[in-house]
């Protein structure tokens, strides 16, 4: 008797043993709690009520408004919001925090940061930054639930329950991400992607500015009950840290920013590993004075999670000259390798590739080959001679933009856009910019962006979108101007070193992301464009650096102002906001001998790409043989579908999420829909318009058996019109 029962109780444990192993494997992804479904950041959901034989009857369950999108189409939504307990939690355009039934959409409270804030002088433009999720928390005993999200430099704890401020966390219920840096900035700080939450940790990232004078991107995490700065971790290295040797300048770390992590992390809880993508150092474009690999840009970080101390790293990017940030948060998946179960994570680039590794020692999963690339620079610059290249997974993006892949949508605007083309004269991948100008393919905006992709757990197999857009990167000298030494003319000083990579040498910019500045005055009155130079707007950081004086030039400039009229505009600015200052002020934006001449996608004049379609891709990628399985164009022209045109995709921005029911849903698209697909083939089986773009990555969650699919539709992008509607879909009766 005793033995049998000796039996059934190592019976019971190895049932157990494997029970707990395939939960560790298969979890029950029914929730979406975290940004990006998972902690993992997988963007997968278990639920399959809503499936491949009835997703053709999804109907709007619901739709929310908190009506504060800009009427001038510049707002933006790319919130991928959370549930919780039946709770639903996003941000609105301007950054107002809700919480709604997730059933019903109906509001259960709203969280306006704008109101009672005097540090911005109660302007709402001020408040016209990127949010694209949120963080729940709640401590060990259930006792505390919070809602951990960001707007602009101020991340905020608020009380789930009540939407009120967590009064003990930092300053009177949020934190400041300008401090805690090691360094005084005046440089722009703000958070946009939600990092994780670790135990009692709160860990996050920060953008910041793409200039020379950039603010330190350094990862940190607080205490997620009282705010208080836990650890920190530099991603340009101080003397004696790990990686401080390979910066030929010894005092980089005091000088440089950037490194930053801007586009989302990823968790092994069991680990205590966190896994963080970096974008480049600052300056973007020019780097004579920034000499060497930049470690520990471009970079895949693991770090153990309560410590922040550095596990292992992969520079995705050596010096990089073309803004190759690591613009999406990592997969974490388990995958079978040569025989052997490894626990990988997969890390897509703008470039179009996927980088693989053990997530506990980071040996490559693939072979990686260091690549001899171009080598001829401008003056004073050393770009690396080699760069990383994975011969497996293969690309999700194409790689080469030849003559013979010019557009052909008519003969007239092929032979239109083949002259622009010849007039760029480099093609190969990691050519260093110059005057002659070079092929960024996939472009500054990817191949992969911050939606990210969508891994099935079970399949192994990836989904990934992407934009197939060439940009041509073309270099300047800075230009000088010394003999006029009115407002305006030292103005033009001050926007050659600020505002002219974007909206270029005759401040005509390119298209609705960087518009036009000629005549901006009938668009803005002075004390507006002050206020948008000051705090920023959408995706334009603040330039809150700039001196009270220098600004007052900048505006002289902008507007033609006579100098007595544009110092009456600057004394009208709110006197906490102006640095005294009675010329220009120097910083290492002053070291840059050459800017690029504006953000140039390449566009017919009908606006769209120059390039033979697809212009825009949803991909599936096999993440145990490599292998891309299909490719389908993602999104459509409806005027060139009617003449006949097979679907063309259109650039996208916003992410896919998988389920178990056999569907990848979604937006992302310039044609303002939403659609499913079938995870084996990419065949399209539901679609529908929405109110606006939905310029996000949608959620799915269940209640009371009923599974809904959830997007935001913030639009503004890409010539987009804005909207601030969330559209929630269910299985219609």
């Amino acid at each position: 008797m005793k033995i049998k029962l000796l039996l059934l109780g190592f019976l019971s444990i190895v049932y157990c043993s494997c029970k707990n192993e395939k939960a560790v494997r298969f979890a029950d992804y029914s929730s979406w709690q975290t940004y990006a479904g998972t902690k993992e950041g997988n963007r997968y959901s278990s639920n399959e009520q809503i499936n491949l034989n009835n997703v053709s009857k999804l109907k709007v369950a619901w739709t929310y408004s908190t009506n504060d999108r800009d009427t001038g189409n510049h707002s933006q939504n790319q919130c991928n919001p959370i549930v919780v307990n039946g709770i639903l939690y996003g941000t609105s355009p301007k950054l107002k925090l809700f919480a709604l039934n997730a059933a019903t959409g109906v509001q259960k409270w709203l969280f306006d940061p704008a109101k009672g804030d005097t540090t911005n002088n109660g302007d709402p433009m001020a408040y016209y930054k990127v949010s694209r999720g949120v963080i729940y928390w709640q401590n060990n005993n259930g006792g505390e639930k919070r809602i951990f999200y960001s707007v602009g430099a101020k991340t905020f704890a608020i009380d789930a329950e009540t939407g009120k401020p967590v009064k003990i966390f930092g300053k009177k219920g949020y934190i400041d991400l300008t401090k805690d840096l090691g360094r005084d900035t005046k440089s722009f700080v703000a958070g946009t992607t939600p990092g994780v939450v670790y135990k009692d940790l709160l860990i996050v990232g920060t953008r910041v500015a793409e200039s020379a004078d950039a603010a330190p991107g350094h990862i940190r995490a607080y205490d997620a009950r009282n705010g208080k700065l836990r650890w920190i971790f530099h991603t340009i290295p101080h003397p004696g840290e790990k990686g401080y040797e390979t910066w030929k300048d010894t005092a980089a770390w005091k000088k440089f920013g950037g490194a930053n992590s801007w586009a989302g992390m990823a968790l092994d809880e069991k680990r205590g590993i966190v896994f963080i993508p970096t974008g480049s150092i600052g300056g973007d474009f020019y780097g004579g004075f920034r000499k060497g690999k930049n470690l520990f840009g471009n970079s895949l970080l693991a770090l153990d999670a309560a410590t922040g101390k550095l596990k292992w790293h992969f520079q995705v990017v050596h010096h990089d000259l073309w803004d190759r940030d690591l613009a999406a948060n990592p997969n974490l998946v388990t995958i079978t390798h040569n025989g052997k179960q490894i626990d990988a994570v997969a890390q897509i680039t703008k470039h179009g590739y996927i980088f693989m590794f053990d997530r506990t020692n980071g040996k490559p999963i693939f072979r990686i080959i260091e690549k001899q690339v171009p080598g001829m620079a401008l003056p004073g610059e050393e770009p690396w001679p080699t760069q990383p290249i994975p011969t497996l997974p293969e690309p999700f993006a194409r790689q080469m933009f030849n003559p013979e892949d010019v557009t052909n949508i008519s003969p007239e605007t092929h032979k239109d856009m083949l002259q622009k083309y010849n007039q760029v004269k480099n093609r190969l991948m990691f050519t260093p910019p110059s005057k002659a100008g070079g092929w960024i393919f996939p472009g500054f905006d990817g191949g992969g962006e911050w939606g990210g992709a969508a891994v099935d757990p079970e399949s192994k197999i990836m989904y990934v979108n992407s934009s197939e857009l060439p940009w041509a990167q073309v270099m300047i000298n800075v230009p000088k101007v010394t003999n006029d030494q009115s407002l305006k003319g030292m103005g033009q000083v001050i926007y050659n070193k600020n505002c002219l990579a974007c909206h270029g040498p005759e401040l005509k910019g390119n298209g609705t992301s960087y518009p036009s500045l000629v005549n901006i005055g009938k668009k803005y009155k002075e004390e507006q464009l002050s206020r948008i130079i000051a705090s920023g707007r959408n995706m334009m950081p603040s330039f809150k650096q700039i001196s009270a004086a220098d600004k007052k030039a900048l505006l002289a400039f902008l507007l033609k102002l006579p100098d007595a009229k544009a110092t009456k505009v600057i004394a009208k600015e709110p006197t906490g906001s102006r640095i005294a200052s009675t010329k220009l002020e120097k910083n290492m934006v002053d070291e840059v001998p050459y800017a690029m001449a504006g953000y140039n996608r390449f566009l017919d004049k009908d606006g769209y790409p120059g390039i033979k379609p697809p212009w825009g891709t949803l991909n599936a990628v096999d993440l145990t043989s490599g292998k891309l399985l299909w490719k389908v164009p993602l999104g459509e022209y409806p005027e060139l579908t009617k003449r006949g045109i097979p679907a063309t995709g259109t650039e996208n921005y916003g992410g896919p999420l998988v389920t178990k029911g056999g569907l990848v849903f979604i937006a992302a698209t310039k044609d303002e829909k939403i659609r499913a697909f079938d995870k084996k083939t990419g065949k399209v089986l539901w679609q529908t318009k929405l109110p606006a773009a939905g310029y996000a990555t949608p959620a799915t969650y269940s209640i009371d058996g009923k599974q809904y699919v959830v997007i935001a539709c913030g639009g503004g992008k890409i010539g987009s019109k804005s909207g601030d509607q969330y559209v929630c879909f269910g299985l219609g009766k």
